[in-house]
């Protein structure tokens, strides 16, 4: 009798935060990893550890997915290393603070590349192996991706695109076998606002917010189990919700008022 296949996850943004927990999730139910981030010691130190913890195979891939090509680049490298991939995990992604007009055009233009088209080229890239296999995916958006963002408009925008996405592919592929779930955590402790500079930011100045491990256990189980779209937490689900029934405008200045430095 054959020994059932392995199953491999590429997860994006794996070296910290919520990326970390979610592969970590993949390796302790004894599925293989593609892992990539920007820095390789950081990926050979899981490699390392996953490996000897939990019996798996760990591929690792250093890349800097907001450089134009390089999601092409990573697709080819696992293709070019014979890995057939179940699930895709398109967790990278970064914020900018600021307001519009002040805001570095460089900086909102490599994270438009890393949130919105890093995650299309390897949705696209790697979707007929995915269907061929009745695999998975998950995009990791945000609870910015139901409301306009001032004091973060391109970061916002971006999310609401993966939203966007990701929803019509889940309609699209729903008699495939494949499913794509959207998952939309809040404000979460896991190095984000540091790396946005937004320590400031009413949004998360003095607050005590959810662990990067909880939001990561929740989104793998969400994808596990096929779910759509996910919100973490009572709170976040009541404002995703509520989002609604607020006129526009109104909803614009909440979050101005939410977002700006304390």
């Amino acid at each position: 009798m054959n020994a059932p296949e392995r199953q491999t996850a590429l997860v994006t943004g794996a070296s910290s935060g919520i990326g970390r927990a979610i592969a970590e999730a993949f390796a302790a139910d004894g599925i293989d990893l593609v892992l990539t981030a920007r820095s390789q010691p950081a990926l050979d130190e899981l490699r390392t550890e996953w490996t000897r913890t939990y019996g798996i195979r760990v591929t690792t891939v250093a890349t800097d997915l907001s450089v134009p090509g390089a999601a092409q680049g990573l697709f080819e490298t696992v293709q070019g290393r014979g890995i057939a991939i179940d699930y895709l995990v398109n967790n990278a992604g970064v914020g900018v603070f600021g307001e519009f007009v002040g805001a570095s055009l460089e900086a909102e233009l490599a994270m438009s590349q890393l949130n919105m088209l890093a995650p299309t080229v390897l949705c696209k890239r790697f979707l007929p192996q995915l269907i061929e296999r009745r695999g998975k995916i998950m995009n990791v958006s945000s609870l910015a991706a139901f409301q306009p963002g001032p004091f973060m408009a391109v970061y916002y925008a971006t999310k609401a695109y993966l939203l966007s996405l990701s929803d019509a592919l889940a309609t699209e592929l729903a008699h495939t076998g494949v499913t794509v779930t959207t998952f939309c955590p809040g404000p979460t402790s896991s190095g984000f606002q540091d790396k946005a500079a937004m320590q400031d930011s009413k949004l998360v100045k003095g607050k005590t917010l959810a662990t990067a491990a909880g939001v990561g256990m929740a989104g793998y189980r969400a994808m596990m189990r096929g779910d759509r779209v996910m919100v973490p937490g009572a709170m976040n689900k009541i404002m995703a919700f509520a989002v609604r029934f607020i006129p526009r405008r109104a909803l614009g200045r909440m979050v101005m008022a939410m977002s700006a430095p304390a």
